[in-house]
């Protein structure tokens, strides 16, 4: 095992073992909830397209790799913009950086789908450009990246810089209007990992899950607000270490 792996436990606690015909009835009713929960997240999609909007100035600037740039031309010539604020701790090193930013944006990879749709994904980090896009580059990700220094204030009114957001935007001509965001869990829809685990019978096995006793919780003592470090380092650092990437 290499030194950056988790050993994993022996599993002893398991569902009970039934017959296909129990497990198929037991299944049913549990995809009658499913199937009630898709149509509920579609109804709240339906009404998020309802909301109403703010205009934010489309001058606003932000640092990309040819220096400032403006809200609106972040766009890239597109209608609406994705915006994931990232969270910055200046000055320190890559395995100190933000954990659960690395977990969600490293999962933001293929854009062209976004982009046939006529969204630009981009991420605004909330640190320097040049220390956060050698970040981006250890990383190996590729989606735009800028630094909101210096905009942050104008940008996240009335919202707590330092946190994650992910905010959507729209333009109408040369005007912008911010038409909704989230943070916090509320981003875990960049991600699919989480997604893939809660399918199966252990779960995120993280502290705040509803398990029956007995069940793994091996991700409840490194970080019990985003677990995701293996042995100091956010997990999806380790393979760009493999691969001889530099961290800075």
């Amino acid at each position: 095992m290499r030194k950056h792996e988790r050993a994993v436990p022996e599993r002893t606690a398991l569902p009970p073992v039934v017959d296909r015909a129990t497990f198929d009835a037991d299944l049913n009713h549990l995809r009658a909830r499913e199937k009630a929960h898709t149509r509920e997240g579609d109804e709240i999609t339906a009404q998020r397209k309802r909301l109403p909007m703010v205009e934010v100035d489309a001058s606003i600037p932000v640092t990309g790799p040819d220096g400032p740039v403006t809200l609106l031309e972040a766009f890239e010539g597109r209608t609406q913009l994705l915006a994931y604020y990232y969270m910055w701790h200046t000055g320190h090193p890559a395995e100190e950086q933000c954990q659960g930013c690395t977990w969600c944006t490293g999962q933001v990879q293929e854009i062209s789908y976004l982009h046939s749709r006529d969204i630009t994904f981009a991420v605004f980090a909330q640190g320097p450009y040049a220390e956060s896009r050698a970040y981006r580059d250890f990383m190996g990700w590729t989606m735009p990246w800028y630094s909101g220094v210096g905009s942050l204030e104008r940008l996240l009114v009335g919202r707590n810089i330092g946190q994650m957001y992910l905010i959507s935007y729209v333009r109408q001509g040369d005007r912008v209007f911010e038409t909704y965001w989230t943070t916090m869990r509320g981003v875990e829809v960049m991600d699919n990992n989480y997604a893939l685990m809660d399918l199966t019978v252990y779960g995120r096995q993280e502290p705040f899950e509803d398990s029956p006793d007995g069940w793994p919780k091996q991700w409840a003592t490194e970080d019990p607000v985003l677990p995701k470090v293996i042995d100091g380092r956010p997990i999806a650092q380790w393979s760009r270490i493999e691969a001889g990437r530099l961290t800075s």
